[in-house]
């Protein structure tokens, strides 16, 4: 089947994925008033604890993180709905279609990567309203929010893997939480990487989670005087060594997830 019309199946799943949120309240509902929970109760809850007392300068530095930290979570509807289409026979009918077997699972991370592009918009104009402020140019801002969502799209894939492998929405849904949740705090997310413990504070730089939010954090102009500069070469390289993360995740588990989907969708 020619790549043309691999593109149009994908776009006709993705469609079908969009719709799927819209007709649904709960996803809606989880898709939107998710992220102003966060922003708001990170904000006015913790702020003034966290930041030291500044809270105007702890949401500068707050909203990069709530923003890798939701996208991320975001992802998990790869696996979850991906799980849920299989326990109901749902990519069954698929396979007896004629379209490209990969559109499936490409339309699938496509309808959740445009999915986390409504929940970036919520969540800036929350955060705008509680008085966070991008302080560099148009084409820094929408990288910093392209890296954002490059990254979730890739974190996709291996959601896409694993609703294939565990064919049940609430074991997808467990098991996303009990690694994301951990990756997604042990990070410098919330707080600077210098108030977490020196065994931590090395496990956090490496990780990615805390690079793509540095990355998006210099990218916004949201890096506070305070913060000390990093002086692991992941942290100095934000973008260069999220970037790599992404072409790594990708390669990998692309081919892994449309292996799977072939093999559990044959039997």
């Amino acid at each position: 089947m020619s790549i043309p019309y691999v593109f149009a199946d994908a776009a006709v799943v993705a469609k079908r994925n969009l719709i799927k949120i819209k007709r649904v309240p709960d996803l809606l509902v989880f898709t939107t008033i998710q992220p102003i929970m966060f922003v708001l109760l990170f904000s006015f809850v913790f702020g003034g604890a966290i930041g030291g007392g500044n809270g105007q300068s702890y949401r500068e530095f707050l909203m990069a993180g709530i923003f890798a930290q939701t996208v991320i979570f975001g992802a998990t509807i790869t696996g979850a709905g991906l799980a849920d289409d299989v326990k109901k026979g749902i990519i069954d009918r698929f396979r007896s279609l004629p379209m490209a077997p990969s559109a499936v699972l490409a339309g699938r991370t496509v309808s959740d990567v445009l999915n986390n592009v409504l929940v970036l918009i919520v969540m800036s104009l929350t955060g705008l309203l509680v008085g966070w402020r991008i302080h560099t140019n148009a084409a820094e801002a929408i990288g910093g929010f392209a890296l954002l969502l490059a990254f979730a799209y890739a974190i996709s894939w291996i959601m896409a893997w694993i609703g294939m492998l565990v064919p049940s929405p609430e074991v997808v849904n467990n098991a996303a939480f009990i690694v994301i949740f951990p990756i997604t705090f042990v990070a410098n997310t919330f707080v600077p990487l210098d108030t977490l413990p020196p065994v931590l504070q090395t496990i956090a730089a490496w990780n990615p989670v805390s690079t793509v939010t540095q990355a998006a954090r210099e990218l916004f102009g949201n890096i506070p005087p305070a913060v000390p500069e990093p002086t692991q070469w992941s942290l100095q390289n934000p973008v260069l060594y999220t970037s790599l993360w992404i072409a790594i995740i990708l390669v990998i588990f692309v081919p892994l997830a449309n292996l799977q989907y072939r093999k559990s969708t044959s039997r």
